[in-house]
């Protein structure tokens, strides 16, 4: 039998936007993945505030849900607990799923704050990096087109401001902050 291939796309999803969208779209239309897993952070290990967790998950489910299939969410990361580290994540992932073989979806700006990341390199031993090219952040182990330059913390601030960000966050997301009135603070 052969292993099930799961991009496991994670992040603070504070909130999800259409940069996520257009990377879970690119990795799954061409990384050798059979399905990818939406993981957002219960914590986040460098200490920055977040949105709820079942809130941020279920924003997850609603960008997951432009999708017809080989998108989901998993909340492996509030069922662990700890202190939000990725390679706990993946240590719990191929414990519950050994029968699956993983990857793990970053951008190509994550890879500067590598040397902050707790074991990073038995993480890419684990589960073997999809690098994703984003905008402003060049760098040699990024594939494909630059995703745009749209950070959660820009939408953030627009939100806080009262300015729209319809261009910035798919619809369906963005119904799910203005009803429940995140980040408008």
């Amino acid at each position: 039998m052969t292993a099930k291939k799961v991009a496991l796309y994670g992040g603070s999803f504070n909130p999800p936007h259409v940069g996520h969208l257009l990377a879970t779209a690119y990795v799954l239309a061409t990384g050798d993945v059979d399905e990818i897993w939406l993981l957002p952070s219960h914590r986040h290990p460098f200490g920055k505030r977040l949105a709820p967790f079942a809130d941020r998950a279920a924003m997850c489910g609603l960008l997951a849900s432009y999708f017809a299939e080989g998108v989901s969410v998993s909340t492996v990361e509030e069922e662990i607990g700890g202190g939000g580290f990725t390679i706990d994540t993946v240590r719990a992932l191929i414990a519950r799923h050994p029968d699956h073989a993983f990857r793990l979806v970053v951008g190509a700006d994550i890879l500067d704050e590598a040397p902050k990341w707790r074991s990073f390199d038995e993480l890419e031993r684990l589960a073997p990096l999809l690098v994703v090219a984003r905008g402003g952040h060049p760098h040699p182990r990024a594939r494909g087109p630059a995703m745009p330059q749209v950070s959660s913390t820009e939408v953030r601030a627009r939100l806080a401001a009262g300015r729209g960000a319809e261009e910035l966050v798919p619809r369906a997301v963005l119904e799910y902050i203005r009803n429940g009135g995140l980040y408008s603070e």
